[in-house]
């Protein structure tokens, strides 16, 4: 056997910038850097860039939602006459539109726009070796070492699995999930975030009858309870069950399939599925990169900290995303990857938003921004809380959707738009308006007198505000005393 060839296995280069990961805060860091004149080599150690958001997480999941969506719309509207009969569900290619119609094009673009930009690419695991060396080690067995001037760490997250529970197929976590490998008769979700509700909506639609256990007592733990109602209502109607301030005390996989045992208020027996799907949470990925050799410090649940330009305690170290600190969101980590990359360049910048908007693609969608009733009442602001209910939007009954609500929360003193939560149809796209009236310091004046077309959905914003300034037509208010 021929010794190899050392000479062959080690690669040196240089760059100004090196971004390890290539998910949304990555690859939106490299191309700005790139824009602005700066040499970069981005690393990921997946074949394709876009990271989980795009090939694990966001996208496809959005593009199984949309799926879930056209199945639950057409039942509803077979009771006013409109029958599209029993639905067939082909998984193989529900499966390829989802990889190769909608996954694979936009990794594609990245590829495209790296090349443009003459951004290098480069696949392997990173770990740095010091503050301003990086090492690339291949599948194949060879590495390269990276030399930068600056660097930006956009490595992402993982999904949190459950100590000492068996190594089993039918035990899945999101990315299993996504994978549709079929569509169980019976299926538990173990985790009542975002995460486990949009992929519960999935696969109910689909098919499946869907259990969902979550230990707090509400879902979607980081939002006001009245925007969670009208979800949580319409999916105790779809699901088979959801048993809330109750934990998972065993979870065994035998022939016939995954025993799970409960425990607390809303416990019921013992039950078998035919898969678990695990989504309790996500940590952020700090702990793999070598951070300690960088002289990078990684608190206890395994962030960075970064001052407002995303600089770690490194000085020429950035880092961005979900490994900086919640909420771990794509929108989140392109607006930090540009805030570092601008920051590289000589730009006087600094992170200055006033909120990041949160959504749930569920069905109904949940979405909110700003300062929520209980921030409010934790921090003591005083606040005046609207709420104006769809029943009475002309829309929302055009639709057969009058489930939903439009909230909005005020500061009591300059009547500005402090927060904001929408829950119904298409509220994560009727939350922009509100992000920006929260960052243009908008009142609730001008947020009435603002004209929006008739009927909409998003006349319910400015409805709300009319009902803060006492000027509402399109409901009865009484006078107050």
């Amino acid at each position: 056997m021929n010794a190899p060839n050392l000479a062959l296995t080690i690669t040196n280069l240089s760059t100004e910038v090196l971004v390890l990961g290539s998910g949304p805060g990555g690859y939106t860091a490299a191309f700005r850097a790139a824009d602005l004149g700066k040499k970069v080599i981005l690393v990921e150690r997946e074949s394709t860039m876009g990271g989980v958001c795009l090939n694990r997480g966001c996208i496809p999941t959005k593009t199984l939602l949309h799926a879930a969506k056209v199945i639950t719309e057409a039942e509803a509207i077979s009771p006013h006459g409109i029958s599209f009969g029993e639905v067939k569900i082909d998984l193989e290619k529900l499966r390829a539109w989802k990889s190769e119609g909608v996954i694979t094009k936009l990794t594609n673009g990245l590829d495209s726009m790296a090349t443009q930009r003459q951004v290098t690419t480069v696949q392997g695991q990173g770990q740095f070796i010091s503050a301003n060396q990086l090492e690339v080690s291949m599948q194949n067995g060879s590495r390269t070492i990276i030399h930068f001037d600056y660097a930006i760490i956009a490595t992402g997250s993982s999904a949190i699995t459950i100590p000492g529970v068996a190594d089993d197929p039918r035990i899945m976590d999101s990315t299993d999930a996504l994978n549709l490998y079929d569509i169980p008769r019976r299926m538990l979700v173990i985790g009542g975030g975002i995460i486990g509700m949009e992929l519960g909506t999935v696969y109910d639609a689909l098919g499946s009858k869907i259990s969902l256990v979550q230990r707090p007592d509400v879902l979607m733990t980081d939002c006001d309870r009245d925007l969670i109602r009208p979800l949580q209502k319409r999916m105790e109607r779809r699901f088979e069950k959801i048993m809330l301030g109750t934990k998972v005390v065993s979870v065994e996989p035998k022939s016939d399939g995954i025993h799970v045992a409960f425990e607390g208020e809303n416990a019921i027996e013992p039950q078998v599925y035919d898969r678990v799907l695990v989504a309790i949470g996500r940590r952020p990925n700090a702990n793999n990169i070598g951070a300690e050799n960088a002289g990078l410090l990684v608190d206890e649940f395994g962030f960075i900290s970064v001052n407002k330009q995303m600089r770690t305690n490194v000085a020429n170290i950035f880092a961005v995303g979900d490994v900086v600190g919640h909420p771990m969101l794509a929108h989140k980590a392109s607006h930090e990857g540009k805030i570092a990359a601008e920051t590289i360049a000589g730009c006087h910048i600094e992170e200055q938003v006033l909120t990041i908007p949160s959504v749930a693609y569920t069905d109904p969608e949940v979405a909110w921004a700003g300062l929520t009733e209980n921030e409010a009442r934790a921090k003591g602001i005083e606040i005046e809380k609207v709420t104006f209910p769809w029943a009475a939007s002309g829309r929302a009954l055009s639709i057969g959707r009058t489930e939903g609500l439009t909230k909005l929360i005020f500061d009591v003193q300059t009547h500005q738009l402090l927060g904001a939560g929408i829950v119904g149809t298409n509220a994560g796209e009727l939350i922009a308006e509100a992000v920006l009236a929260i960052e243009t310091g908008t009142n609730a004046d001008k947020l009435g007198l603002t004209i929006h077309a008739h009927p909409t959905l998003s006349e319910t914003v400015s409805f709300a505000a009319e009902m803060k300034s006492g000027t509402i037509t399109d409901l009865y208010m009484r006078k107050k005393a």
